[in-house]
């Protein structure tokens, strides 16, 4: 069984309905993060069977008319992350992690680079802090922050948390904006120095809503 049906274990092979549309399913790609549509595909079985083993998404090209591996020339893979079919049993959505542009023009989507529902950016910011912590690029703040410490950068979220509370009740909109912005962004760079991320606190926050 593959790591990724042993993972998620959301995706119910019985359920495609294959014949219903001749064989190939129309798979509806998405950001795992951010949830942009990243582009639409077609997976016959072997083509789906290819992703869960691989965990690179691969559909059937209608145009070649052979099994086709996202970025197999370009280096441009989707990583697969989960996989899940529809009520009819017609339609796959597939959440995954792209490594590089989704389309052939240079945008994160084939459909544009604004097509991101607006809470999405902050997993897009989640997303750059870490590539910062890892690679530590010269020349960021990001990195200085990280190179500090921890200490330093819990207290930098105290200070913003300070300055957001004083601007909410001392200032007008656009001040507050701007703290709680500097307050999401170094609570941020906080839970990546522990390891964490924007997401561990969601999952949280469902749990606790749940």
């Amino acid at each position: 069984m593959s790591e990724a049906i042993t993972k998620f274990n959301a995706l119910d092979l019985n359920q495609i309905d294959w014949e219903k549309s001749e064989g190939l399913v129309p798979a509806i790609v998405q950001h795992w993060r951010t949830g942009e549509v990243l582009m639409l595909g077609y997976m016959d079985a072997k083509a789906l069977a290819m992703t869960l083993t691989s965990g690179r998404v691969t559909f059937f090209s209608r145009s070649k008319q052979r099994l086709w591996t996202k970025g197999e020339s370009s280096g441009h893979v989707l990583h697969l992350k989960s996989a899940r079919v529809d009520c009819d049993g017609d339609t796959l959505l597939v959440l995954a992690d792209p490594h590089g542009p989704t389309c052939h023009m240079g945008t994160r989507s084939c459909f544009g680079n604004d097509v991101r529902p607006p809470l999405g950016f902050l997993a897009q910011l989640d997303t750059l802090v870490e590539s910062r912590k890892r690679e530590l690029p010269a020349d960021s703040y990001t990195t200085r922050l990280f190179q500090e410490g921890t200490r330093r950068i819990a207290q930098k979220v105290g200070e913003e948390g300070v300055e957001t509370a004083l601007a909410a009740v001392a200032q007008g909109d656009d001040e507050l904006l701007g703290e709680a912005a500097d307050l999401i962004f170094h609570l941020t760079v906080l839970l990546r120095a522990r390891g964490f991320g924007l997401t561990d606190v969601t999952e949280l926050l469902v749990q606790r809503h749940g």
